[in-house]
């Protein structure tokens, strides 16, 4: 059944590279847990314990407030396919953002996505698999261009419009700095 180890391993990699999508888990010290689900091509493995994923503009910004008050982050992944699996990264994280020095290594591991807010570097400090037996085999058909439609028809200005009205605080009143750390890309 269930088995943790220490750092990724080429096996895990393959299983990660073969889903269309993955869940993220944050919870903030007190408050609600927050669990979303993550498509498109946003996250990368950087080593065998570093993950990285590109956030874009959602209607929440739940995930930046949590690890602002405590870095905890679980990803997911389960396999929908032939495979019974789910795997579990379990870490601690950091918000990057466009005007922090990290940004110009990480930024280039993503294709452009309109709306990016920021990209959140995990430190995998233990993985688990279980079996995954009672999951159904779900088909995926294609991706969803929605957000990256809704996203380019705001534009950037409607984009940090967007965030100074739905993502700069999460549900339960925490501030996610979302309008003060992406201040340099405003004017752009």
């Amino acid at each position: 059944m269930a088995k943790q180890f220490d750092s990724l391993t080429d096996d895990h990699r393959s299983i990660i590279a073969a889903q269309q999508m993955f869940f993220t888990g944050t919870a903030a010290r007190e408050g609600r847990v927050n669990i979303s689900p993550k498509g498109m091509d946003c996250l990368r493995v950087l080593s065998d314990n570093r993950v990285i994923w590109l956030s874009v503009t959602g209607s929440g910004n739940e995930t930046a407030g949590h690890l602002a008050d405590s870095p905890r982050m679980t990803l997911m992944f389960v396999s929908f396919d032939t495979r019974p699996m789910i795997l579990r990264l379990y870490g601690t994280a950091r918000a990057v953002y466009p005007h922090d020095s990290a940004w110009a290594d990480l930024i280039g591991h993503f294709p452009p996505l309109p709306g990016t807010r920021q990209i959140y570097d995990m430190q995998v400090e233990m993985v688990q698999t279980s079996c995954g037996y009672a999951v159904p085999f779900y088909e995926h058909t294609g991706p969803r261009d929605t957000l990256k439609t809704w996203a380019e028809g705001k534009g950037d200005a409607g984009v940090h419009a967007y965030w100074a009205e739905k993502n700069q605080h999460t549900i339960n009143g925490l501030p996610t700095g979302i309008l003060s750390a992406n201040a340099d890309t405003q004017d752009a």
